[in-house]
């Protein structure tokens, strides 16, 4: 049978070791590597064949987020299973939209870290019971917004913008520089640059000062 090569990868000196010892003893498992951040782990994988990396998110140097990005762009088939402390709804969402397989907390226990690895290896989403509430909050503030863009398509100045286009316009009206919208939504400064352009010739106001007044007035 072959087994599935495991990838660690945490900051953490002795939850490296005590992961190691565990997994070990799991004749299913193979401990490939161990690596105390990103560029670390990156180094592994390109001498190593990797089946799934177990990725802390809040590490020194190359951080989790960016590693499964990279992971998930050079080495589509691989998995990840996120394993941290952290389950605010940014990290959650991050670490999804990067590629991430499975989510875990540190705390969930050996069974449930194990049983984690089978399930993300056989194609399943492995994902905390708190990481599952903070979800679904997430998901219910996606449905309201949803509610308040339609009844934002009823606004004069806003009837031809599309939602994504509402969404950057909200973001105006609050003073979000270019930087900070591509960094909310995930998208480039040059896509921003590109939307707020199709809003001017949509609204008919070129100037990024006066659209933002007449939005703040709208959306307050």
């Amino acid at each position: 049978m072959n087994k599935i090569r495991i990838l660690i990868v945490d900051d953490e000196k002795l939850l490296l070791e005590s992961l190691e010892l565990i997994l070990s003893m799991n004749e299913s498992f193979a401990i490939i590597g161990l690596a105390h951040d990103g560029k670390a782990a990156l180094d592994i994988l390109e001498k190593e064949q990797v089946d799934i990396a177990l990725v802390d998110l809040n590490m020194e140097g190359m951080s989790g987020q960016e590693l499964i990005l990279k992971v998930k762009t050079t080495y589509p088939k691989m998995k990840i299973l996120v394993l941290t402390t952290f389950y605010d709804e940014e990290n959650i969402v991050k670490a999804v939209m990067h590629g991430a397989d499975g989510y875990l907390l540190k705390d969930a226990g050996t069974k449930v870290i194990v049983q984690g690895i089978f399930n993300v290896m056989n194609g399943q989403s492995m994902l905390d019971s708190k990481v599952m509430t903070a979800l679904a909050n997430i998901m219910s503030k996606c449905s309201n917004e949803n509610t308040d863009k339609n009844r934002y398509h009823n606004v004069d100045l806003l009837k031809n913008l599309t939602e994504r286009e509402i969404e950057i316009c909200q973001l105006l009206s609050d003073g979000y520089t270019n930087s900070q919208i591509s960094e909310f939504l995930y998208i480039s400064e040059g896509t921003v640059k590109n939307y707020i352009s199709t809003i001017y010739d949509k609204t008919g106001i070129k100037d990024r000062t006066m659209l933002a007044l007449k939005l703040a007035k709208i959306f307050s």
